[in-house]
């Protein structure tokens, strides 16, 4: 038997191509008479367009054309919101390139294209625009207060949509409450930063009539979708092509952006490719945002710190635009009360309308929000009451025997009620506190700090839903020539590992090895059924799919090498990419040879085809060569479709030393206690926390985007918006857990967020334990700084 390659370390596949530098992005691709585009974008967050003079670009040598609204025919039009929701009471999208106004600075207001690059910035900078300047509020509680100035003249408060859930009966169980906490929270915009920003390129076909995209997306197949609706061309003539893409973390799921429209067109109108490349300092004004949210949170508890009831409401920062629907903060709504039995949720957010970068998913996707937000209340309800942070948590954990565990009324993402479907709380929170050994801990605080240091210990527990819907697919071929697996999906990769992980799902079934196992994604014109890459869901539900196709495929392989080799099926076992007689003492027959003699053929292309031509003895039958309802060779496709989403979920510990001249944080160290079911591959799981806790410590302590009272955005460089260094990243000691789902064949569980999504509340709460004999306010705020710290210290100084 082969040895079983689930759940085992396999070195991943997609890695000697990278590492060798031979990897294959939009840049990369070889386009022969390339044209280049330039985007000219708005240096105001909020005006009317006066006067647009293209004259001395358009006259530039090099130059073909200068495309502003005017010149985009039916393409100028609002982009499609992607997720409707009835809540959204006023949904707004922008235009390809602006129309009579601008909403954020960095909107594109034209878009140049030229013989190269140079010359295409160069005439992007020699377009006039002249502005009406309008009033702007950039803070997110006054934009949504009356008088406020308007992002659209036409939405009332700046208030794009309004959302209120209620789980059982919340105003009871504050009735009944024998204490209530009140918090508020502030979580600040950041930006995912990839190390490939935005990319599009395009090639029409005049004569088979096929426009060919290469974009660095995570939903070809969605883009493929919008861009046949806007160019009115059918599906069949449009083929998006995702190659190799230098990290997504969500920003990428959006479609489309504005280079997504106009490289297409103009590829179209000039009969040559185009490509159009971000810079970096686009990227900081033109891909998406996230994170911004303000909530204002109670609980209402028992004395001995059981909490009956939890009350949300939230104000969410959607930009300028909400083209991405509310997801994020549903999300958010929806993961309020974390791995908590709280029988009466109330939850409320108004998504608020600023002239700032749109606003879509970015890792995370609302849950470090909300984990911020019902940690930090979890915290001081344990403080107000006098209990251990850990106690109040153990204390509320939804138990082993209450899964499934609906919260009714409470809507998901994928349009269900919040169901976890499975989990162990408890014993993650006791593996947690073995691993930092709770009482040894305490007793080096306290010498610590009879030394004048500052140790603290922070917590916090998430959950996270993933695997959403609505369905993937996976299809399984074996090659009659090699032998080799193919397997496609409609998702593509940035980086998460797909290559081996679908590879280790189809080598147990088929007997192969996980070499062999190629993996083909992100292009339409390969697989064109499916949803993207977003939301955890890529192992869950793509890797499901492939694991269903890859049943049918051993199915079949079996049956033909049991005709083979004249043996019962029962008896047929594959294993190092053959198949075998169990017990037979013989060498059986290669996969190569069992595709090909499945495939009735009349030409002996080499050895193996002999056994399949139609003098071959085993080819000779009383009926037709293919059966009726047979297909030729080994192949098979299915797909999955999850009931609902299945919920993740763990814990993280820090123990963290505040520099009491500096404020300076060190980390001694950070545990991390995960349940993402059963792993696939508990490398990749690992390397996805890893650098999953990387982003969230970016968010903690550095990322913030800092928007000046005129909407101009003050640090788009890496200069000036702060990123952890490799150094400043600890060491993640983690703890497996494997709490399988039932909700699928494998058992599985989403981990690509999980991560990122508590490391704000474990920095928070550590350093506020730290500065506890300093007497500093609680901290509500990420990311925290030096600076923000040493305020903390002096306001508590000054109180004294």
């Amino acid at each position: 038997m082969s040895t079983r390659q689930f759940g085992a370390r396999v070195q991943r596949n997609e890695d000697d191509r990278l590492i060798r530098g031979k990897g294959r992005y939009v840049d990369d691709i070889p386009l022969e008479g390339a044209l280049h585009g330039a985007f000219a974008r708005g240096n105001v967050a909020h005006a009317k367009i006066t006067r647009l003079d293209v004259s001395r670009a358009a006259a530039l040598p090099g130059v073909l054309k200068v495309y502003t609204h005017e010149d985009l025919g039916s393409l100028d039009m609002k982009m499609p919101l992607l997720i409707p929701h009835p809540c959204i009471t006023h949904g707004r999208t922008q235009y390809p390139l602006a129309r009579d106004e601008v909403f954020y600075v960095g909107q594109a207001i034209a878009f140049v294209v030229a013989v190269d690059r140079y010359v295409a910035e160069d005439a992007a900078l020699l377009i006039d625009v002249e502005y009406e300047t309008l009033p702007v509020e950039i803070d997110l509680r006054r934009a949504a207060e009356p008088g406020a100035p308007l992002v659209h003249a036409d939405v009332p408060n700046n208030i794009a949509a309004n959302l209120v859930q209620e789980s059982g009966d919340v105003a009871s169980a504050f009735a009944k409450a024998d204490h209530i906490t009140s918090i508020t929270v502030h979580c600040e915009r950041s930006t995912a930063a990839p190390m490939e920003c935005l990319a599009t390129a395009a090639r029409w076909d005049e004569v088979s009539g096929e426009l060919t995209v290469w974009d660095g997306t995570q939903a070809p197949i969605g883009l493929r979708g919008a861009l046949a609706s806007l160019f009115d061309l059918d599906e069949h003539a449009v083929r998006v092509i995702a190659p190799d893409v230098g990290g997504g973390f969500g920003p990428k799921i959006h479609f489309p952006y504005a280079n997504e429209v106009l490289v297409p067109l103009a590829a179209r109108e000039f009969g040559r490719p185009v490509k159009w490349i971000e810079d970096r300092s686009e990227n900081f004004v033109h891909m998406t945002h996230e994170r911004l949210q303000i909530h204002d949170i109670e609980l209402a508890a028992t004395r001995d710190g059981i909490v009956l009831g939890l009350r949300d409401r939230f104000l969410h920062d959607t930009g300028a635009f909400i083209p991405y629907g509310i997801a994020v903060a549903q999300v958010a709504s929806c993961q309020i009360a974390g791995p908590y039995r709280i029988p009466n949720i109330l939850v409320e957010f108004s998504c608020v309308y600023t002239p700032t970068v749109p606003v879509t998913p970015y890792r995370g996707c609302g849950r470090p929000q909300a984990n911020f937000a019902i940690e930090r209340a979890m915290d001081q309800l344990a403080d107000e009451l006098g209990l251990d942070r850990f106690e109040i948590r153990r204390r509320n954990f939804i138990q082993p025997e209450e899964f499934p565990y609906t919260r009714p009324n409470l809507i998901f993402a994928d349009g269900l009620p919040v169901t976890h479907d499975s989990g162990e709380y408890e014993q993650a929170l006791r593996a947690l506190m073995d691993a930092i050994d709770v009482d040894a801990f305490k007793a080096d605080q306290q010498a610590a700090l009879e030394q004048g240091r500052y140790l603290g210990l922070g917590l916090s527990f998430y959950v996270e839903g993933t695997g959403l819907g609505p369905y993937e697919g996976g299809h399984v071929r074996v090659h009659p020539i090699t032998g080799k697996v193919f397997v496609n999906t409609g998702l593509t990769t940035q980086g998460q590992g797909h290559a081996t992980v679908f590879a280790q799902i189809v080598s147990d079934q088929l007997g192969v090895a996980v070499e062999d196992v190629i993996v083909v994604e992100g292009d339409t014109g390969v697989y064109d059924w499916g949803v993207g890459t977003f939301a955890s869901r890529a192992a869950v539900v793509s890797g499901s799919a492939v694991h269903k196709a890859a049943v049918l495929a051993r199915k079949q392989l079996i049956e033909a090498a049991a005709n083979m080799l004249e043996a019962n099926p029962d008896d047929i076992e594959l294993s190092d990419g053959r198949a075998f007689v169990k017990g037979a003492g013989v060498d059986g027959v290669t996969l190569a040879e069992i595709a090909t003699a499945s495939n009735p053929l009349r030409y002996a292309f080499n050895k193996a085809a002999e056994r399949a031509t139609q003098f071959a003895p085993a080819a000779r039958s009383d009926g037709p060569p293919l059966a009726e309802g047979a297909h030729p060779g080994i192949e098979a496709t299915d797909y999955y479709s999850p009931p609902h989403a299945t919920w993740a979920y763990g814990v993280h510990g820090a123990i963290v030393e505040v520099d009491p001249a500096t404020y300076g944080i060190k980390i001694h160290r950070y545990v991390c206690v995960h349940d993402c079911g059963n792993m696939i591959n508990p490398m990749i799981v690992e390397g996805q926390i890893a650098g999953g806790v990387a982003q969230g410590m970016g968010g903690a302590f550095y990322e913030k985007l800092e928007y000046d009272e005129d909407g101009a955005l003050r640090n788009a460089s890496f200069m000036d918006f702060l990123i952890p260094y490799a150094t400043e990243i600890p060491h993640v000691e983690m703890i497996h857990q494997e709490t399988p789902s039932p909700l699928n064949p494998l058992g599985i569980k989403g981990v690509g967020e999980a991560g990122t999504i508590p490391v704000a509340q474990v920095i928070a709460s550590a350093i506020e334990d730290a500065l506890r004999p300093l007497e500093i306010a609680p901290i509500r705020k990420v990311p925290l700084s030096p600076s923000l710290l040493h305020s903390y210290v002096a306001e508590a100084g000054l109180r004294k």
